[in-house]
């Protein structure tokens, strides 16, 4: 959506809408245009937008209601200072990787927010706050895009309350498996490929977790068996 008049005023009208404003094939949007949806009241469904200018990002925190940018892969330091300040559901589905800084915003976020496509948490003081923010969602959390798990956010995520989704690792350290096994729920682990007999035996004081022990035929796999974990 361009900001000639024609889409301005089509954007203007589609503000007006009463309820729920799915738009599934906007893939662009003018920072005009964004201006007119963030006067939209409801959900506001963008999920085939690939790109989004720090403008527009600024004028959609003003909107009320959830906010879904699932075709986002990418977000700038100002735009995600900017969503931070979104009230209402903000949902980034695709969404890879945060800079630290950009992290570090999201992590003063009220609402429900929703990353499951991030690939790594660092040990970067932003992505720890973030890490620390999710855990305190309440119900499931969905972080299976993560290839990388840092000690110390692997901290933060065993304090959440809650099933968590893990299931993009491969690798986990000894000591995220220690901090990981104090965690109160399911726990799914399905993707680890190697795992250390010291981390195993972790994991085996899990209250319940999700590991797929034929990845590796190692004498890690048979702790977990004998704790009657894995599957």
């Amino acid at each position: 959506m361009s900001d000639g008049p024609g889409h301005i005023a089509l954007a203007e009208r589609l503000s007006k809408h009463e309820g729920d404003l799915y738009l599934p094939v906007l893939s662009s949007l003018s920072d005009a245009a964004a201006e007119s949806l963030s006067k939209h009241e409801g959900d506001l469904y963008l999920r085939v937008l690939t790109s989004l200018s720090d403008a527009a990002a600024e004028k959609l925190s003003k909107h009320e209601g959830d906010l879904y940018l699932d075709g986002l892969t990418s977000l700038s330091d100002a735009a995600a200072e900017s969503l931070s300040k979104h009230e209402g559901g903000l949902y980034l589905r695709v969404l890879t990787s945060l800079s630290d800084a950009a992290a570090a915003s999201l992590s003063k976020h009220r609402g429900d927010i929703n990353l499951q496509g991030l690939t790594s948490l660092s040990d970067g003081p932003g992505h720890i706050a973030l890490a620390e923010r999710l855990s305190k969602d309440e119900g499931d959390l969905y972080l299976s895009g993560l290839t990388e798990l840092s000690d110390a956010a692997a901290e933060s995520l065993s304090k959440h309350e809650g099933d968590l989704y893990l299931r993009g690792l491969t690798t986990l350290s000894d000591a995220a498996a220690e901090l990981l096994s104090t965690h109160k729920g399911w726990i799914g682990l399905n993707s680890l490929t190697s795992l250390s007999d010291a981390a195993a035996t972790s994991l085996s004081k899990c209250q319940d977790v999700s590991i797929a022990l034929e990845n590796f035929l190692t004498s890690a796999a048979q702790i977990l068996r004998d704790a009657g974990h894995g599957e």
